[in-house]
């Protein structure tokens, strides 16, 4: 049975959405490939495949859709070629490397050249792949393709240099046309110097200069997919332009095929469209540039050399050469090159990149630290445990992009309308031009014309294609920015769309570890020696309490005494001889049993356990010592994090294994709206399902014992310094263990699908307002037709306004802290409210 596989391609020619729609019809139209999802935003395809499907097929298809696959070209310096044989091996290990597309090689320059998929394939997977044929082969630089970012560049700069050339062809037609309708005098000089007809042919050459030079991208491409009976933007701007172009040519070379009263030009309506539309996709362009701002930023945390111990030297390396096991060197004030554990030195690691936490954190020998991290003023020798693909980092920005080329459901609907949009216009404005030359007045022709180009050239599709992807794409890079990254993309439209938000108490609330909070002394009794004795009978048990009692004591400086004659008392304690004298540990029953009078702490446990903590009596040689609490602290951020969420309207539930005092006494700490506990892993499914007939749920855990819940939960959030197996249940990974990163994850989901909504609402009512205006709806009323130059004009600001709309989501800061707590809590005020069981 064949394999599955993802294959991620970068596409040339995509232009608006029913590009998009026909590119994935091409690729799901080939046998064995189960599913393709094409990207306007960043001109990208995702396709799953089985490996029964060669690229050479998938460009096969596109070429022929008309959106041919985006070609690198890579050039190769091959070793040990002697024959003809020797070419033909080479030709074979490079042409079986997934993406490549053709193979050139040659044994007289000893050379080879491979055109392949940009994205799919590097020049050193190419390499070696020669190599393991048995011809070392070294990348030459002159055949490597262009990072994404100077490829943007260049198109950005491409497209000035064409729009800035188109507008000083144009410039001169504008003029010459328009200034002479505007300003009589100006026709008449024209008229009486150069003289009409000469302007006309002036006029004709200047604009045949623009479409055949900055335009002709527009016909090269719209009239092929035309032909195709495939039409796109380009169909209909070269429709348009070369309606009014052509009407131009006869009325100033062919007069008498027209009748006098419509023997007018339009060559500047063509050349200043082209300006406009071409000034329009250079904003575009730049605009665009900017979507991908979090994966530059990212991509710049990568360290790009590393000093590596090799042979007992340490040599400066390419980042890629290093393997685990690799002993790196990382100096003071240096970025750490991989993922590592630290094996000497000391240091203060800058982690905010990871975590958002500013304060750096203290690495020393066993500690594990993060490729992408800063180091402080030491000096750290640290073991390479995952390396390349594999580092945290590279993990990140491989989520980040497939979250940014994801399709969200909403763009389904947005696919079905485009997909027939153009054809649609073509025909509404065949039907304008009809209806105009059936029962418009005089002159019928020119009306028409006019008219139809109008329509033709202000329904462009573009902005209903930007419309999701670009906000996709500047929303979950401002996710990234504040550490929260989007696993699959459809959870950013459900986020947007929960009702409760269900916590795992233990990690995700809490700190995840008990900690001792409290030790009452009995009257006459000294902290130290009380602490003392009982650390060192807890120093024999293995439970939790035991171990926060025993780390307690050890910060505090207390000294372990020899322990003799240690007990567990199943159910009620431990007793022990410490120092030679007889300590009793544990709960009011052993000490019930042991007849020793806790009437004098009675009322400082109960109120201890009404806190929700666990409280222990210690008892010395038969007399009551202390009573002890031990409680997993809640962090210091979940109170505001819960009213955040709180007063963004959500309700908040907690589940938890541990016992109802405890849960509801950390309820009513954090303002928490709903307890559920005592579940075990299973139950936590179940109480889950009940939420969910109230409406939708998200589920925040960290521990192995969430997966289920995480996976059953509409959308799945998972704490990053939780275990992996957590992460891969969840359709949501907050970096840091700050709670407060739900808050900004379901405010980047409402802000971008807020965005992506007003993108929507924007471009069909752009087309739905317009259209009827450019075929003429107001003439009869007004007696004014929409100008073709005001129609290219508002399509070339309608994708801007798009783009520039997505790219305000860039600045989206949402309400954390005190003030959001404080704003919750006028809200929606829940101090003294006792929490409610589910």
């Amino acid at each position: 049975m064949a394999e599955s596989r993802q294959i991620r391609i970068y596409l040339d020619g995509l232009t608006c959405a029913s590009c998009v729609r026909r590119a994935e019809a091409a690729l799901t139209a080939l046998d064995g490939v189960t599913r393709a999802e094409v990207s306007l935003a960043d001109a990208s395809a995702r396709i799953d495949a089985t490996d029964t499907v060669a690229m050479p097929e998938i460009a096969a298809a596109l070429d022929a859709a008309g959106y041919p696959l985006r070609r690198a070209e890579t050039g190769l310096s091959v070793d040990k070629m002697s024959c003809a044989s020797c070419v033909g091996r080479v030709e074979a290990a490079l042409a079986a490397v997934p993406g490549v597309l053709d193979v050139r090689v040659n044994l007289a320059t000893e050379s080879a050249r491979v055109i392949h998929a940009e994205g799919v394939v590097t020049a050193d997977d190419l390499a070696a792949a020669a190599g393991d044929a048995g011809y070392p082969a070294t990348v030459t630089q002159g055949g490597e393709s262009r990072d994404a970012t100077t490829r943007k560049q260049g198109e950005a700069r491409d497209m000035a240099r064409r729009t800035g050339l188109a507008a000083v062809l144009a410039l001169p037609v504008f003029v010459l046309e328009m200034g002479g309708h505007a300003i009589p005098a100006l026709h008449q000089l024209i008229a009486d110097t150069v003289g009409m007809q000469a302007s006309w042919v002036l006029q004709f050459l200047l604009t045949t200069l623009v479409l055949a030079g900055p335009g002709r991208g527009f016909y090269r491409t719209g009239i092929p997919a035309l032909l195709r009976g495939a039409p796109d933007m380009n169909s209909l701007v070269a429709l348009g332009t070369g309606a009014a172009y052509g009407y131009s040519v006869v009325a100033t070379f062919l007069p008498g095929l027209l009748p006098e009263a419509v023997r007018a030009v339009y060559f500047e309506a063509a050349a200043v469209i082209v300006v406009l539309i071409l000034l329009g996709r250079w904003l575009e362009a730049r605009a665009k540039g900017r979507t991908g701002a979090a994966i530059e930023r990212l991509m710049g945390l990568q360290a790009r050399t590393a000093r590596v111990m090799r042979d007992g030297t340490a040599e400066e390396v390419e980042i890629d050469a290093i393997v685990p096991g690799d002993i790196v060197l990382v100096r003071p004030g240096e970025r750490i090159p991989v993922d590592g554990e630290v094996t000497e030195g000391s240091a203060h690691v800058d982690e905010s990149m990871i975590t958002g936490e500013p304060v750096p954190v203290a690495k020393s020998a066993g500690d594990a630290v993060t490729g992408g991290t800063v180091n402080g003023a030491g000096s750290l020798d640290l073991r390479a445990t995952r390396v390349g693909a594999d580092t945290t980092l590279s993990q990140i920005i491989r989520m980040v992009e497939e979250a940014q080329g994801a399709k969200l459901p909403i763009q389904g609907m947005v696919d079905r309308i485009t997909l027939w949009f153009v054809p649609a216009v073509m025909a509404v404005a065949a039907l304008t031009v009809a209806v105009w030359l059936a029962v418009g007045p005089d002159p019928a022709l020119t009306l028409a014309l006019v008219a139809g180009v109008s329509v033709l050239i202000i329904a462009c599709p573009c902005a209903m294609g930007l419309a999701t992807p670009t906000s996709i794409m500047v929303g979950t890079g401002r996710a990234a920015d504040m550490g929260v990254l989007f696993r699959k993309g459809d959870a950013l439209q459900a986020l947007a769309g929960i009702r409760t938000v269900a916590l795992d108490k233990t990690g995700t609330v809490t700190e995840g570890h008990p900690e001792m909070t409290d030790l009452v002394l009995a009257e006459g009794m000294d902290r130290a020696e009380v602490l003392r004795l009982v650390a060192a009978v807890e120093a024999r048990s293995e439970h939790p309490v035991a171990d926060a009692i025993t780390r307690a004591a050890r910060a505090e400086g207390a000294e372990m005494a020899e322990v003799t004659q240690f007990e567990t008392i199943t159910g009620h304690g431990v007793r022990a001889r410490v120092a030679g004298r007889d300590v009793l540990v544990g709960a009011d029953r052993l000490m019930t049993r042991e007849d020793i009078d806790t009437a004098p702490l009675a009322q400082t446990e109960a109120d201890l356990a009404a806190r929700g903590r666990t409280a222990l009596f210690a008892a010395i040689d038969g007399r009551l010592a202390a009573v002890i609490a031990v409680a997993d602290p809640v962090k210091p951020s979940s109170a505001a994090a819960i009213a955040s969420l709180r007063g963004m309207g959500l309700r908040v539930a907690m589940l938890t294994g541990d016992k109802r005092e405890t849960a509801e006494a950390i309820a009513r700490e954090t303002g928490i709206d709903e307890v559920v506990a005592g579940l075990l892993p299973e139950d936590k499914v179940t109480a889950i399902k009940d939420m969910q007939a109230r409406g939708s749920v998200a589920f925040v855990g960290d521990g192995i014992n969430d997966a289920p819940a995480l996976a059953q939960a509409d959308v799945g959030i998972a704490i990053g310094t939780g275990t992996d197996i957590a992460i891969e249940a969840a359709d949501v990974v907050l970096m840091s263990g700050d709670l407060r990163g739900v808050t900004g994850a379901v405010a980047v989901s409402r802000a971008t699908m807020r965005n992506i909504r007003q993108n929507l609402v924007w471009a069909f009512g752009y087309n739905v307002a317009l259209i009827p205006v450019a075929a003429g709806v107001l003439y009869p009323a007004f007696g004014t037709l929409l100008s073709p130059v005001l129609a290219a004009g508002a399509m070339a600001l309608s994708s801007v306004f798009v783009v520039s709309n997505a790219l305000r989501l860039r600045r989206l800061r949402p309400a954390m802290g005190d003030e959001a707590g404080e704003h919750a809590r006028n809200a929606a005020p829940v101090a003294g409210r006792p929490a409610t069981a589910g």
